[in-house]
């Protein structure tokens, strides 16, 4: 098997693609209050169903692509580092973060709900606050930082599957029939591989609601059924695909066709969702049943055309995206309870919803970087979210030294 880009090399399409999808979460998370219909804690007085499209089309292949990317070096620190060297890792730069962060996102966004309560006439000046919300491990309310909990569910899930294969696998004779059924699987027809599993899923889940797609697990430690079949699909095959990185170039081939693909089948996804209808699709219907099929089609194709794109046209080295492509984890970290201030903060403004999210999300990025550049790419912070510390100022024989990556 061969592949121009072999284990060791740096996919920089793929940092382009995680440089790409966080400016994106920036702007998914601020659409949210601009929607026709109150969909999120700030409903603006500036509303159109643009935003509601603009929503639709990012989140269907957003998460999915994070994950995809995910199993893919999932499985590279798995082979470099050993299984221990992976737990450690994963439980340093993933668990830890998650558990250092979450309290003060929680108040950030709790500080945007009651700001927003007061703004809207919700809570007389002087009234007694209402009584806080019990919570259990079926509403654990994780944030937007539900990523990291369900990649921990998902790297102990693939220590625990792997670890037979490799004691049994001495020879190599399964991973050689895996790797043959990863190549089979890897053209046109992978949509509809993938998507066959997670449309019966969502078939099957009374809580449905067709406009969001893969539900977000949010709430609660045990994700819902859908959530781990999609994202659970999108991490395996990341995960195979860097046994067999050659594939990637046959991704990058097709991906014109899988963008074809989903704009094909997002167009009809949006219309038997209903548009931005946020009503459960209770009852288990033919309707549904075909609503579920076009949705899943059209996450897998859209993420899978996304992959391939950037592997296809940006996969030179650039400083700005590899830059970027490091902020993301901080970035990711940081902006909702930001997105939300500014949505309170702006809701009564006059202007047109797109100048007014296009601020927003501006504003908001210009923070997270600054914030990112000053706090932490070059402290202790850069190596607990990164791996490494990126010197203030390196000198002319230092930075001579340093290998280009």
């Amino acid at each position: 098997m061969t592949s121009t880009a072999s284990p060791t090399d740096r996919l920089h399409g793929l940092d382009a693609l995680r440089a790409g999808a966080l400016l994106l979460g920036v702007v998914l998370h601020a659409s949210l209050s601009f929607f026709p219909q109150q969909a999120w804690i700030v409903a603006d007085d500036s509303r159109s169903i643009g935003a509601a499209v603009l929503f639709f089309a990012i989140h269907l292949f957003r998460m999915t692509a994070f994950f995809l990317i995910a199993g893919l070096f999932a499985h590279l620190m798995l082979a470099r580092r050993g299984w221990a060297g992976f737990a450690r890792d994963r439980l340093v730069r993933i668990a830890g973060p998650l558990a250092a962060f979450w309290l003060p996102v929680l108040a950030g966004i709790v500080t945007a709900l009651v700001w927003n309560a007061h703004a809207s006439g919700l809570i007389a000046p002087g009234a007694p606050p209402p009584p806080p919300p019990t919570y259990d491990w079926t509403n654990f309310p994780l944030t937007h930082l539900w990523f990291l909990w369900v990649l921990l569910l998902f790297y102990g899930a693939t220590l625990l599957l792997r670890a037979p294969f490799a004691a049994l696998d001495r020879g190599g004779a399964w991973g050689r029939a895996v790797d043959r059924f990863t190549g089979a699987a890897i053209g046109p027809w992978t949509p509809v591989l993938l998507a066959a599993p997670l449309a019966l899923a969502l078939w099957l889940d009374p809580a449905w609601i067709a406009f969001f797609a893969v539900p977000t697990p949010d709430e609660g430690l045990v994700p819902d059924t859908a959530a781990l079949v999609g994202f659970g699909l999108a991490f395996g095959l990341g995960f195979l695909l860097d046994r067999r990185r050659d594939l990637l170039d046959r991704i990058a081939a097709w991906s014109p066709l899988f963008l074809a693909m989903a704009a094909v089948s997002g167009v009809a996804a949006w219309v038997l969702a209903g548009g931005p209808r946020l009503a459960p699709m209770a009852e288990p219907t033919l309707d549904k049943a075909v609503a579920a099929a076009t949705v899943a089609f059209a996450v897998y194709a859209s993420a899978l055309a996304a992959v391939g794109l950037c592997l296809r046209f940006l996969s030179g080295r650039s400083p700005a995206r590899r830059y970027l492509a490091d902020a993301s984890y901080w970035i990711y970290i940081l902006h909702l309870p930001l997105v939300m201030l500014a949505q309170v903060w702006m809701q009564d403004w006059s202007g047109p919803w797109w100048a007014k999210l296009a601020g927003l999300s501006l504003g908001v990025f210009a923070i997270c970087l600054v914030s990112y550049e000053l706090l932490v790419r070059h402290s202790f912070l850069g190596r607990f979210l990164n791996g490494r510390r990126v010197p203030w100022r390196r000198s002319p024989q230092v930075a001579a030294a340093v290998p280009a990556e």
